[in-house]
C-alpha cells in the first residue's frame, strides 16, 4: 500500500541524510522525497512516499521518531489530506495534428504549455499522482515523450490542525 509520511524536523546539516540512511539500512524503498523549510526557518518538512503494510510503516515511523532532529512524524494516508505533485514533460509536436492533440490533452487536464520549440512542447501539470499518471498515458497515445521530470508528492492535512512541534 502506498503511504505518505510527513516529517517535521530541525533544519540542520545532516538531518536529511540520517533519515534517508535509516530507510536504506532497513531496506525500505523511497518512491519520492521532497524537502523544504517551513514558515519557521529553523524547521524543515520532508514528505516521503513509500510502499508498505501497516506493520512496515509503523516500524518506519518509530525508527524515524527516534532520530534526534525529528520533531514529529505523521502518516498522511491515515488522515484527510491534500496531495500534489509537479510534472514537467517535453513531448514531440511535429505537425499541426499532433500539436492540436497535445493542446487538447493539456486543456482537459488543466495543464499548461510553458514552452514551444520547433518540434516540441513542454507542458506543466500540478495535480495528484494518479491524475499525472492518467495525463501521461493520454500523452503517450498522441505523442512521444522526449523527457519528463516529477517533483514527488507533497501533502498537507485538511482542516485547521497542523503538523507542529
Amino acid at each position: 500500500m502506498r503511504r505518505i509520511l510527513s516529517i517535521l524536523l530541525e533544519n540542520e546539516p545532516g538531518a536529511l541524510s540520517r533519515i534517508v540512511g535509516l530507510f536504506s539500512q532497513r531496506a525500505y524503498n523511497i518512491d519520492s522525497l521532497t524537502v523544504g523549510t517551513t514558515d519557521d526557518n529553523t524547521l524543515s518538512r520532508i514528505t516521503i512516499t513509500t510502499h508498505g503494510d501497516d506493520r512496515v510503516v509503523e516500524q518506519i515511523t518509530k525508527q524515524v521518531n527516534k532520530l534526534v532532529d525529528v520533531l514529529k512524524v505523521q502518516d498522511l494516508t491515515e488522515v484527510q489530506h491534500i496531495e500534489r505533485e509537479l510534472l514537467l514533460v517535453k513531448v514531440y509536436a511535429r505537425d499541426e495534428k499532433m500539436r492540436a492533440a497535445v493542446t487538447r490533452i493539456a486543456d482537459v487536464y488543466q495543464g499548461a504549455i510553458i514552452d514551444m520549440g520547433k518540434q516540441s512542447y513542454t507542458l506543466q501539470l500540478l495535480s495528484s499522482s494518479e491524475k499525472i499518471e492518467s495525463f501521461l498515458d493520454m500523452l503517450r497515445h498522441e505523442s512521444d515523450i522526449i523527457e519528463l521530470v516529477r517533483s514527488g508528492a507533497v501533502g498537507i492535512g485538511r482542516g485547521d490542525k497542523a503538523l507542529k512541534a
